[in-house]
Protein backbone atom coordinates (compact mmCIF):
# COMPACT_ATOMS: atom_id res chain seq x y z
CA UNK A 1 0.00 0.00 0.00
CA UNK A 2 -0.73 2.74 -1.22
CA UNK A 3 -1.24 1.03 -4.71
CA UNK A 4 0.86 3.07 -7.46
CA UNK A 5 0.25 2.20 -11.41
CA UNK A 6 3.17 3.92 -12.24
CA UNK A 7 3.83 1.21 -15.44
CA UNK A 8 0.96 2.65 -17.01
CA UNK A 9 1.60 6.07 -17.28
CA UNK A 10 3.95 5.14 -20.10
CA UNK A 11 1.63 3.45 -22.23
CA UNK A 12 -1.44 6.02 -21.69
CA UNK A 13 0.86 9.49 -21.24
CA UNK A 14 -2.31 11.64 -22.97
CA UNK A 15 -3.74 10.89 -19.14
CA UNK A 16 -3.16 13.10 -16.19
CA UNK A 17 -1.23 10.74 -13.50
CA UNK A 18 -0.09 13.59 -11.29
CA UNK A 19 0.69 17.39 -11.69
CA UNK A 20 4.46 18.45 -10.48
CA UNK A 21 3.78 22.16 -9.15
CA UNK A 22 6.89 25.00 -8.50
CA UNK A 23 5.22 24.38 -4.85
CA UNK A 24 4.90 21.19 -2.89
CA UNK A 25 1.56 20.65 -3.78
CA UNK A 26 -0.86 17.97 -3.63
CA UNK A 27 -3.89 17.14 -5.60
CA UNK A 28 -6.75 15.33 -2.67
CA UNK A 29 -9.68 13.23 -5.32
CA UNK A 30 -12.59 11.72 -3.96
CA UNK A 31 -14.28 9.40 -6.07
CA UNK A 32 -18.36 8.19 -5.87
CA UNK A 33 -19.82 10.62 -3.86
CA UNK A 34 -21.54 12.81 -3.61
CA UNK A 35 -22.92 11.26 -0.34
CA UNK A 36 -24.99 13.82 2.06
CA UNK A 37 -23.37 12.53 5.36
CA UNK A 38 -19.98 11.87 4.30
CA UNK A 39 -19.24 13.90 1.69
CA UNK A 40 -19.94 17.14 4.23
CA UNK A 41 -17.75 15.40 7.02
CA UNK A 42 -14.93 14.89 4.34
CA UNK A 43 -15.19 18.88 2.90
CA UNK A 44 -15.16 19.18 7.31
CA UNK A 45 -12.04 17.67 7.62
CA UNK A 46 -10.78 19.75 4.53
CA UNK A 47 -12.10 23.26 5.33
CA UNK A 48 -10.19 22.91 8.66
CA UNK A 49 -6.48 23.08 6.80
CA UNK A 50 -8.39 25.24 4.38
CA UNK A 51 -7.84 22.85 1.64
CA UNK A 52 -9.89 22.70 -1.69
CA UNK A 53 -9.96 18.85 -3.39
CA UNK A 54 -11.57 17.96 -6.48
CA UNK A 55 -14.89 15.25 -6.34
CA UNK A 56 -15.29 12.80 -9.16
CA UNK A 57 -19.05 12.33 -8.82
CA UNK A 58 -21.33 9.61 -10.17
CA UNK A 59 -24.01 11.53 -11.78
CA UNK A 60 -26.84 8.92 -10.68
CA UNK A 61 -25.35 10.13 -6.97
CA UNK A 62 -25.86 14.43 -7.92
CA UNK A 63 -29.33 13.24 -9.29
CA UNK A 64 -29.98 12.12 -5.60
CA UNK A 65 -28.13 14.56 -3.70
CA UNK A 66 -27.84 18.10 -5.84
CA UNK A 67 -28.09 20.15 -2.41
CA UNK A 68 -24.24 18.05 -1.28
CA UNK A 69 -23.00 18.57 -4.74
CA UNK A 70 -23.99 22.18 -4.62
CA UNK A 71 -22.92 22.82 -1.25
CA UNK A 72 -19.11 20.78 -2.15
CA UNK A 73 -18.81 24.15 -5.23
CA UNK A 74 -20.25 26.05 -2.89
CA UNK A 75 -16.84 25.45 -0.40
CA UNK A 76 -14.58 26.25 -3.21
CA UNK A 77 -14.21 22.24 -4.45
CA UNK A 78 -14.05 21.08 -8.05
CA UNK A 79 -16.46 18.50 -9.43
CA UNK A 80 -15.80 15.94 -12.13
CA UNK A 81 -17.61 13.86 -14.14
CA UNK A 82 -17.50 9.84 -12.69
CA UNK A 83 -19.87 8.58 -15.40
CA UNK A 84 -23.50 8.20 -14.34
CA UNK A 85 -24.05 4.79 -13.45
CA UNK A 86 -20.11 4.27 -12.27
CA UNK A 87 -19.55 1.72 -15.27
CA UNK A 88 -16.65 0.22 -16.51
CA UNK A 89 -15.01 1.16 -20.01
CA UNK A 90 -13.77 -2.28 -20.72
CA UNK A 91 -17.34 -3.62 -20.18
CA UNK A 92 -18.71 -1.07 -22.47
CA UNK A 93 -19.30 0.00 -26.14
CA UNK A 94 -17.66 3.17 -26.79
CA UNK A 95 -20.62 4.84 -27.76
CA UNK A 96 -22.20 3.10 -24.68
CA UNK A 97 -19.55 4.83 -22.58
CA UNK A 98 -20.12 8.25 -23.85
CA UNK A 99 -23.45 8.33 -23.34
CA UNK A 100 -23.47 7.77 -19.39
CA UNK A 101 -20.45 10.26 -19.29
CA UNK A 102 -23.03 12.53 -21.31
CA UNK A 103 -25.41 11.65 -18.90
CA UNK A 104 -23.83 12.71 -15.63
CA UNK A 105 -22.67 15.73 -17.52
CA UNK A 106 -26.30 16.82 -17.61
CA UNK A 107 -26.00 16.60 -13.83
CA UNK A 108 -22.69 18.48 -13.33
CA UNK A 109 -20.80 20.85 -15.99
CA UNK A 110 -17.36 20.13 -15.89
CA UNK A 111 -14.10 19.29 -17.64
CA UNK A 112 -12.60 16.84 -15.75
CA UNK A 113 -13.42 13.22 -15.83
CA UNK A 114 -11.88 9.99 -14.35
CA UNK A 115 -12.97 6.78 -15.56
CA UNK A 116 -14.81 4.32 -12.68
CA UNK A 117 -11.78 1.67 -11.44
CA UNK A 118 -9.27 3.08 -14.09
CA UNK A 119 -10.54 0.98 -17.09
CA UNK A 120 -11.12 2.78 -20.36
CA UNK A 121 -9.76 1.87 -23.92
CA UNK A 122 -7.50 3.62 -26.08
CA UNK A 123 -11.03 4.05 -28.46
CA UNK A 124 -12.57 5.53 -25.15
CA UNK A 125 -9.57 8.20 -24.62
CA UNK A 126 -9.58 9.18 -28.48
CA UNK A 127 -13.31 9.61 -28.30
CA UNK A 128 -13.37 12.04 -24.56
CA UNK A 129 -9.49 14.08 -24.75
CA UNK A 130 -10.77 16.77 -26.89
CA UNK A 131 -13.82 17.83 -24.59
CA UNK A 132 -12.05 16.35 -20.91
CA UNK A 133 -8.72 16.30 -19.12
CA UNK A 134 -8.68 12.67 -18.57
CA UNK A 135 -7.33 12.60 -14.83
CA UNK A 136 -5.94 9.05 -13.54
CA UNK A 137 -4.00 9.51 -10.10
CA UNK A 138 -0.57 8.40 -8.95
CA UNK A 139 -1.74 7.42 -5.29
CA UNK A 140 -4.31 5.08 -4.78
CA UNK A 141 -5.66 4.68 -0.83
CA UNK A 142 -7.71 1.55 -0.98
CA UNK A 143 -9.68 3.06 1.87
CA UNK A 144 -12.63 1.20 -0.21
CA UNK A 145 -11.15 -2.26 0.75
CA UNK A 146 -12.73 -3.94 3.59
CA UNK A 147 -9.88 -5.78 4.76
CA UNK A 148 -7.84 -2.87 4.42
CA UNK A 149 -4.77 -2.75 7.07
CA UNK A 150 -5.25 1.10 7.54
CA UNK A 151 -2.08 1.96 8.96
CA UNK A 152 -0.19 0.01 7.01
CA UNK A 153 -2.34 2.42 4.03
CA UNK A 154 -1.23 5.36 5.95
CA UNK A 155 2.70 4.81 6.52
CA UNK A 156 2.23 3.63 2.47
CA UNK A 157 0.39 6.72 1.51
CA UNK A 158 2.90 9.09 3.72
CA UNK A 159 5.77 7.24 2.24
CA UNK A 160 4.81 7.73 -1.20
CA UNK A 161 3.66 11.36 -1.11
CA UNK A 162 5.82 13.92 -3.33
CA UNK A 163 4.81 16.87 -5.34
CA UNK A 164 2.55 16.22 -7.52
CA UNK A 165 1.11 13.42 -6.36
CA UNK A 166 -2.80 13.20 -7.08
CA UNK A 167 -4.20 10.59 -4.41
CA UNK A 168 -7.90 8.75 -4.44
CA UNK A 169 -10.12 8.79 -1.39
CA UNK A 170 -13.60 7.30 -2.03
CA UNK A 171 -16.55 9.51 -0.35
CA UNK A 172 -18.75 6.80 0.30
CA UNK A 173 -20.40 4.08 2.47
CA UNK A 174 -18.72 1.18 1.37
CA UNK A 175 -15.24 3.22 2.06
CA UNK A 176 -16.77 5.24 5.01
CA UNK A 177 -14.95 2.97 7.82
CA UNK A 178 -11.72 3.70 6.11
CA UNK A 179 -11.84 7.02 5.33
CA UNK A 180 -12.77 7.91 8.73
CA UNK A 181 -9.33 6.56 9.57
CA UNK A 182 -7.36 7.80 6.60
CA UNK A 183 -8.18 11.19 5.90
CA UNK A 184 -7.67 13.12 8.90
CA UNK A 185 -3.92 11.25 9.86
CA UNK A 186 -3.03 12.07 6.17
CA UNK A 187 -4.24 15.86 6.16
CA UNK A 188 -2.24 16.11 9.86
CA UNK A 189 0.96 14.64 7.56
CA UNK A 190 0.32 16.83 4.89
CA UNK A 191 0.41 19.71 6.86
CA UNK A 192 3.08 19.08 9.14
CA UNK A 193 5.26 18.13 6.01
CA UNK A 194 4.60 21.37 4.39
CA UNK A 195 2.57 20.56 1.31
CA UNK A 196 -0.42 22.67 -0.02
CA UNK A 197 -3.35 21.03 -1.85
CA UNK A 198 -5.30 22.39 -4.84
CA UNK A 199 -8.13 21.58 -6.84
CA UNK A 200 -6.89 20.03 -10.16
Amino acid sequence: FPVTINRLQGLFPSLIWQKPDEQAVVYLTFDDGPHPDISRWVAEQLKAYDIKATFFCVGDNVRKYPETAAYLQSEGHRLGNHTMHHIKGWNNSTEDYIKDIELCQEQIQTNLFRPPYGRISIKQIKALKDKFHIVMWSLLSCDFDRNLNKEKALNGLKSKTKNGSIVVFHDSLKAENNLRYLLPKYLEFLHQSGYTCKPL
